[in-house]
């Protein structure tokens, strides 16, 4: 039986949880690179028995999945996985698993890039490093408004911390009710109120039909020219072109980018160019407490299966 862990970027998963319990069962080879082209992926994969892969970072479309004939067992680190293909699994008979999510990180990373953007930490970090004791004056976020675009769990604790701050907190999505905004002490508006009234935008939306290209141009102009925008759901959310526009014209103030249309990030992104930018690389689930999560329940998945006890299962 062969297993291969995929997207190994930060080269640590042999290290959250005793692998060891597989062997010599199973065997293991741990991958940190991450293919793009299909045929070299393919290559890849064709062995493999079973798959623990890292979020998207490498998707699983019908015509991949079709030309994996040993492929038994596919196990996603956290509990939704767009990037799969679950019917064609359903279809081919590959049982598909998922792990508990990563409770807090994400909206501690939402916390981290506000600041830093409205601070301008990275330019004072850069600055001192050149020697330049100062040279450039940030914001206070204190009885600014911020508006959090979607209220489920990350955006419910984004809107706590907020208002610990001392924040205006206003939210806004597709969905939400002014019910659930008062459950966590927002105030509900309409779309328009939402993006014109706002100075910080979090986003904390599932990417959907729904909710892909959801802040185009016309949102954006409605924004003001102080107001910051900032990404830690899914790159999509936003028209690209559009917010590039906005930043390079400086129609709003900045952004804090932790999520892109395509990722990695090519170096020569013109998002790299811009000096009102904060950017990670998607590193919003990246902690060593959740990673320890995944891979743990990564591993109990596949010893469950082995020995034909219940799983995780993810249903299509």
């Amino acid at each position: 039986m062969r297993l291969a862990i995929l997207d190994d970027y930060e080269g640590v998963a042999l290290e959250m949880a005793d692998w060891n319990k597989l062997v010599p069962k199973v065997q293991i080879d741990v991958y940190r690179d991450n293919i793009k082209e299909k045929v070299k992926l393919l290559e890849r994969l064709l062995p493999y028995d079973i798959l623990v892969i890292m979020r998207e970072r490498t998707s699983f479309p019908r015509d991949l999945l079709e030309r994996l004939p040993n492929l038994k067992l596919l196990i996603t680190t956290g509990k939704l996985n767009l990037a799969i293909d679950l019917a064609t699994c359903k279809e081919r008979g590959i049982v598909v698993c998922g792990t508990a999510p990563s409770n807090t990180a994400a909206a501690e990373l939402a916390w981290a890039l506000i600041l830093a953007t409205l601070r301008r930490i990275p330019q004072h970090d850069r600055a001192v490093r050149d020697g330049f004791w100062t040279n450039s004056i940030g914001s206070n976020i204190s009885n600014k408004v911020l508006g959090i675009l979607g209220l489920g769990r990350l955006g419910t604790q984004v809107c706590r911390v907020g208002l610990a701050f001392g924040m205006n907190v206003i939210a806004w999505s597709p969905n939400l009710t002014p019910y659930r905004a008062a459950e966590v002490g927002a105030v509900f508006t309409d779309k328009k109120t939402f993006f014109s009234t706002a100075d910080i935008i979090s986003i904390h939306l599932i990417l959907s039909n729904k909710t892909r290209n959801l802040i185009g141009k016309s949102e954006i102009n409605l924004m003001k020219p102080e107001s910051y925008l900032i990404n830690t759901s899914r790159g999509p959310i936003i028209e690209e072109a559009a917010l590039l526009e906005a930043l390079k014209k400086k129609r709003i103030a900045g952004a804090g980018l932790d999520v892109f249309d395509h990722e990695p990030l090519l170096p020569n992104h013109p998002f790299l160019k811009l000096d009102n930018t904060v950017i990670t690389p998607h590193i919003g689930y990246v902690t060593k407490e959740s990673f320890q999560v995944f891979f743990r329940e990564a591993l109990e998945d596949v010893s469950a299966w082995l020995s034909g006890k219940p799983l995780r299962v993810i249903q299509p």
